[in-house]
């Protein structure tokens, strides 16, 4: 709308004759000049120059524009929780799951966190996720989850009442150990969640997770033979629930580490 009321500014204006008798040009001259250049010209800022009709229409569409505050600063992004030692249970599980940190995070399908009462007076610790756990996203299923559900239960433990989780959160697909890096990498994660369950019993089930709770290097075999403590827990380390399907004649001796954990919880 203001280029056509432009238009009839300018139709509305003679056209001037080229000179001038030495003194300050007059306005219309002036505006018709810069016109003619391309500078553009605010009618706005002339309201004198145009006619009163016209005057009366810019006077209708153009409206200051009010004052506006001056917008605040804005408050400072809230920064992800990276350091596990001060975690919360979500945002330590949130840490767990974007974790980069080693080449697991490239053959898994999720990290296996942990499951079950996060209160629990008792914490099973395994391993590693199995392939079955990395697709179910849970520690402890398939063959091996059962026993372990079933020696549970005769102890008087349902499996919902413990707390269970591995020493490495990541399935590593050609079915190996878990290497000393990893191990070292997951241990602060592992570390906050004993703090934050503060179990009664940690119950370590398999070579690798008790050595590494233990930072020995000695068998399963010898170190199942007594009683140990995690910074004041106490611990039993025990064989792994798949170990004992594949070797149940050990079934008596893991029976014997059960009853030590069983003694524990009623202390």
């Amino acid at each position: 709308m203001i280029g056509r009321i432009h238009k009839r500014v300018m139709s509305s204006l003679s056209v001037p004759q080229d000179k001038t008798d030495g003194c300050e040009l007059p306005e219309e001259l002036r505006r018709y000049y810069l016109d003619t250049m391309g500078i553009q010209v605010w009618d706005e800022l002339y309201p004198e120059a145009m006619p009163m009709d016209v005057q009366q229409e810019v006077s209708a569409v153009v409206e200051i524009p009010a004052q506006q505050e001056a917008p605040q600063d804005n408050p400072p992004a809230i920064e992800a929780q990276t350091d596990a030692s001060t975690c919360n249970w979500q945002e330590l599980e949130s840490l767990v799951q974007q974790c980069t940190k080693c080449k697991l995070q490239v053959t898994r399908s999720q990290a296996i966190f942990g499951s079950g009462n996060q209160n629990a007076r008792l914490l099973v610790v395994g391993e590693a996720p199995k392939q079955d756990e990395d697709a179910q996203a849970e520690a402890f299923v398939g063959e091996a989850g059962d026993l372990l559900t079933a020696m549970l239960k005769a102890i008087d433990l349902p499996r919902e009442e413990v707390y269970i989780t591995n020493i490495v959160k990541c399935y590593s697909p050609d079915k190996r150990d878990p290497l000393t890096a990893e191990i070292e990498i997951c241990n602060t994660y592992l570390r906050r969640q004993i703090e934050l369950i503060q179990p009664k019993v940690i119950y370590a089930v398999g070579a690798m997770a008790s050595q590494a709770l233990l930072a020995s290097e000695e068998s399963i075999s010898l170190l199942r033979e007594r009683q140990h403590n995690f910074e004041g827990i106490p611990l039993i380390a025990s064989f792994h629930p798949a170990y004992l399907l594949r070797k149940p004649s050990e079934k008596r001796k893991a029976w014997q580490d059960l009853l030590q954990v069983k003694k524990l919880l009623t202390e």
